[in-house]
Parts: structure tokens; C-alpha cells; sequence
């Protein structure tokens, strides 16, 4: 029973939307002369009394920091368990990462794809722009690119870039072991110091376990042997993960095996207990979520799974502060969530890995899988039909193959010579190159909005982002230029803290009208103003 008290107060039902949003206040629903109201204040009881009014439900206050683990936060100096993905290509941008880092949320710079050069300005920018705030740069696995691994570690080691989010990772490489390593010691009270993170990312149980597990001692003692560690260091190892977050990437854009959230992210979870109870880490493994989310409900979805923190891709690429093009913004603001198709991976081309891309509006996927099987099918340029090779170079390249593999050898020449030998002597290899020529370009032109190769961009695109237009229809983020990073975090954020209050209320038996438990897109200043209180 609800008894009122002063400054308690009663509100008409259709007050419930504005309640919800304060997420510091706590409320009521009660019956009054059956009619159903919300109050404030007043007290509770078990007692019969005639002056009071049945309790429905008990809404208590909400945290958006609550929300996730803490620790997460705290250990990266963030105020919100949200990070933005790593996008390749810069799609990730440097104005990405400023505005989440100014907004106390952590972003990962797009480095996968770029010039060590290009890499190296980031880094400049953002340790000028930013000072002490957090950020990340990612790390991508690059078994075709032979030394490009190393020299990205080598860059991160000298510009002191202390976190990395790593992806497409297959296996664990003497780089990352490096860098995760490096300047390992004990302090003053005898607590081991690693002084650089990895967040890194994985959808298979046995790549997880090579996270959470302490380095391979086979490639910390070829770091040893090299020189890079002491032999104590290597004794250090043994007592951290190689990773203390790692982000379970279901079904997202560009590199991703599609499995579903719902049961990849349990699983996860189960194998990081099961680790930590093995290795005991002084530090607690933990957990996060991506592919999928770009709703306040798929945020709560995994916030309720057990999530620590939550990552977004396909729908910061959708934000005007992505390294995207306007004419790649409006594409994806007309994408559904069928609107998604696998497509051959230029990194990883020759292995068969696929990656998730836009179908509507582009060719890419069509033109992309008919290269592999060329590839598959053939040992050489030489070897493919004449009508097959017109067809080619008239639809997908634009040009004929001798001027694609000149193109590519003076790319090759800056980037790894070594992989023109290696195609001079291996004509199916240097197929590859060719075909990987086409699919390299095809995400550039996409970022740069190149408008006579509009049928061939490739988009990383998951179904979070059909997802996302569903839930902005007929609102101001509706529209491509409304988009802004820290808008759709917080709206992201604040509109999971909203609908776990309406979960709670509805776990307790109460019916509400749908219009009354419909969270929409607010401005940023009105989120604001509510969490201020």
C-alpha cells in the first residue's frame, strides 16, 4: 500500500514518459479508484489503511553507469561503458575519436588499411588534441602483409600508444605478444605493471582463450631470445592475460563469422569465468558486446547478458564525424536490415575470409564473389577465358589488367616489395594482387565519395544499422546530417537506462499502453538535462 506524505506527489498516467526519463527519481504506480497514476515521495506498507492506495510497482532510480561494469570505466578513466569500434580505413576517424573521447567515451582509430604514415599523423593529432584523455588505435592481424604488423607495433611502442583493439585476429602473432609485453615490471609493492591494454576482439571460443590466457610461452621465449624481454619478464607473464577485455563480435559489419549475440555472448562469458578461476588474475577478466547494436533495446539486450560494455561500428560510420562520404551516409540511412550480404575480404583474400558489406545500392559483393571464384578457378591471369577477362576489365576494373598490375606494383613497391617477387614467380599469386587491387580501392572510393564508382563501393555494413534507421524513423536523427557520434551514444545509452526502468515495471505485472513505453531519440541537451537532474 502507497500512503502519501509531504512532498509526495500523484501525476496522471500519461506523465509516465517524462518519469522515466529522470533516471535519478523514483517512483511509484499506484491504483486510485482504478485508475492508474504515477507518484513520487510518500511511503510504503504491508499494513491495510484506508487512506492509501495500492502499490503496482515499485520504479526504482537508474544509473546509466550502472548499466555495465564499472571497472571497465574506471580502468580506462571513461564515464560511460561504450566504445566505438575501430573502423578501417580511418572510417574510424580522428574526428570520431575526439568527440566520443570529449564526451568521456572511448573510441578506437580506424588504423587497419592505412600507411604507416598515415598512422603516424593520427597518432600525432590525437596525443596534441586530446592530452590525457583515453583513446585506442586498432591492430589488425595481417598475415598477407609480411613486416606491416610489426612496424604498426613498433610505431604504437615509440608514440607511447598504450591501448590497442585488435581484430581479425586468427591466431596469437609474435607482434602482439610484443606489444602487449613490453615494459612489463613489478612496482614498489610488488603488483605486476603492464603498461600497455588490449581490448581485444574475437567470435570463436578458442580465439578467446588465447586471450585469456597468459602469453604462448613459445613466442615469449623467441621475444626473449631476440632480446625484447628479460627473463624476468617472461616469468611476469605468466600471471596476466594477453587481454583483460575482450569484445564478443557477433554479427557485425566488415570481419565477422555472423553468429547471434544471444548465444555467443553467454558462451563467452561462461569460458571467461572458467579462466579466471583458472588463472586467478588479480585483475578480473571481463567481457563486452558488439555486431548487432545500434538500438537502445539491443544495448539493454546485452547489458542484461551480462555485458561489461557495449561497441558500435556500422552506426558511427553512419555519423557525420566518420571518415565516410556524404554519398556513403545516405546510403546507409536508406539501409533495412536485410540489406547485408558477405563479400570476399581484400586482406585475407586467399584464405577464403569474408567480411559483411552493403548490398543495396552497390555491386561490390556481386563483383567481389565473382573474383574469388575466377580465383579459385583458374592458376592465372592467363589462364581465364578471353570473354570472361573482356568482361572484366570493362565492368569491374574499368581498365585492362597489364594497367591494374602496373598500378599495383607501384603500390606494392612503397608498401612490400617483396610481394612483387613473389608474384613475379607465382602467376596465381599475382592474380591475387590484381584482384585485390579492386578490392581495396573499393572501400577508398567509398570514403571518398568518388560518384562514377558509386556501383562498386564496399560498405561495411551490419544489420544493426537497418535496425537503427527502423528506430530513427520519423525523428531528427532520421536524416544523414542530424547524425552526430556523441548524439546517437548517449541515445544509445540513456535509452537503454529508460527501457530497463519500463522492464522493471512490466516484471512486476503491470500493463502500460505501448505510446507510454516508447523510447525516442532526444536531442543531446535534453539527455543532458536529465542526467543533470
Amino acid at each position: 500500500m502507497w500512503s502519501t506524505e509531504d512532498g509526495s506527489n500523484t501525476f496522471c498516467i500519461n506523465e509516465l514518459p517524462l518519469l522515466l526519463r529522470k533516471l535519478q527519481q523514483a517512483f511509484f504506480l499506484i491504483d486510485e479508484n482504478n485508475i492508474q497514476k504515477a507518484a513520487t515521495g510518500g511511503s510504503l506498507s504491508f499494513l491495510q489503511n484506508s487512506d492509501a492506495k495500492n502499490c503496482l510497482a515499485l520504479c526504482p532510480a537508474q544509473s546509466i553507469f550502472a548499466l555495465g561494469d564499472p571497472t571497465f570505466c574506471a580502468d580506462y578513466g571513461v564515464r560511460y561503458p561504450y566504445m566505438a569500434g575501430s573502423m578501417a580505413n580511418g572510417i574510424a576517424s580522428v574526428e570520431l575519436v575526439e568527440a566520443l573521447a570529449n564526451a568521456d567515451m572511448l573510441a578506437s582509430f580506424g588504423a587497419a588499411g592505412l600507411m604507416i604514415h598515415e598512422i603516424e599523423k593520427a597518432i600525432l593529432r590525437l596525443k596534441e588534441s586530446l592530452g590525457d584523455k583515453p583513446f585506442a588505435f586498432n591492430l589488425i592481424y595481417s598475415p598477407n602483409e609480411k613486416g606491416h604488423e610489426d612496424s604498426v607495433v613498433d610505431l604504437y611502442l615509440k608514440h607511447d600508444v598504450t591501448l590497442v583493439e585488435t581484430s581479425a585476429y586468427m591466431k596469437l602473432t609474435l607482434p602482439v605478444v610484443r606489444y602487449r609485453l613490453t615494459g612489463i615490471h613489478k612496482d614498489e609493492a610488488g603488483n605486476v605493471v603492464v603498461p600497455n591494454k588490449i581490448i581485444a576482439k574475437a567470435s570463436r571460443i578458442e580465439l578467446a582463450t588465447h586471450w585469456f590466457s597468459p602469453a604462448p610461452e613459445k613466442l615469449v621465449n623467441q621475444l626473449v631470445e631476440q632480446g625484447l624481454l628479460t627473463a624476468e619478464q617472461a616469468e611476469l607473464a605468466k600471471q596476466i592475460p594477453m587481454a583483460q577485455d575482450l569484445t564478443v563480435e557477433a554479427d557485425s559489419g566488415g570481419h565477422t563469422d555472423n553468429r547471434p549475440a544471444i548465444t555467443l555472448l553467454p558462451t563467452i562469458i561462461a569460458l571467461r569465468d572458467r579462466l579466471q578461476r583458472q588463472y586467478q588474475y588479480k585483475s578480473p577478466l571481463r567481457v563486452g558486446a558488439a555486431g548487432g547494436i545500434g538500438t537502445p533495446g539491443s544495448a539493454l539486450a546485452a547489458f542484461a547478458m551480462g555485458a561489461a560494455y557495449i561497441v558500435t561500428g556500422t552506426v558511427n560510420q553512419a555519423c557525420r564525424e566518420s571518415g565516410s562520404s556524404d554519398l556513403v551516409r545516405n546510403m546507409l540511412a536508406n539501409a533495412e536490415q536485410a540489406d547485408v550480404t558477405m563479400a570476399p575480404a581484400v586482406d585475407m583474400f586467399e584464405m577464403g575470409v569474408k567480411l559483411q558489406v552493403l548490398k543495396r545500392g552497390t555491386m561490390f559483393a556481386m563483383r567481389g564473389n565473382k573474383l574469388y571464384d575466377i580465383y579459385k578457378e583458374y592458376d592465372s591471369i592467363d589462364a581465364i577465358p578471353a570473354v570472361e577477362r573482356e568482361r572484366l576489365e570493362k565492368t569491374v576494373f574499368k581498365m585492362s589488367l597489364e594497367d591494374v598490375w602496373d598500378t599495383t606494383k607501384a603500390f606494392f613497391n612503397e608498401r612490400d616489395p617483396a610481394e612483387i617477387s613473389k608474384a613475379e614467380q607465382n602467376p596465381k599469386h599475382k592474380m591475387a594482387l590484381i584482384f585485390r587491387w579492386y578490392l581495396g580501392l573499393s572501400s577508398r572510393w567509398a570514403n571518398a565519395g568518388v560518384e562514377d564508382r558509386q556501383v562498386d563501393y564496399q560498405i561495411w555494413c551490419g544489420p544493426a544499422m537497418g535496425a537503427f534507421n527502423e528506430w530513427t524513423r520519423d525523428s531528427f536523427l532520421e536524416t544523414p546530417e542530424a547524425r552526430d557520434a556523441v548524439t546517437v551514444a548517449m541515445n544509445i545509452l540513456f535509452g537503454a537506462a529508460v527501457m530497463n526502468r519500463i522492464h522493471v515495471i512490466s516484471k512486476q505485472g503491470v500493463k502500460l499502453d505501448d505510446e507510454l513505453t516508447q523510447y525516442r531519440p532526444l536531442p543531446l541537451n535534453e539527455i543532458e538535462q536529465y542526467l543533470a537532474g
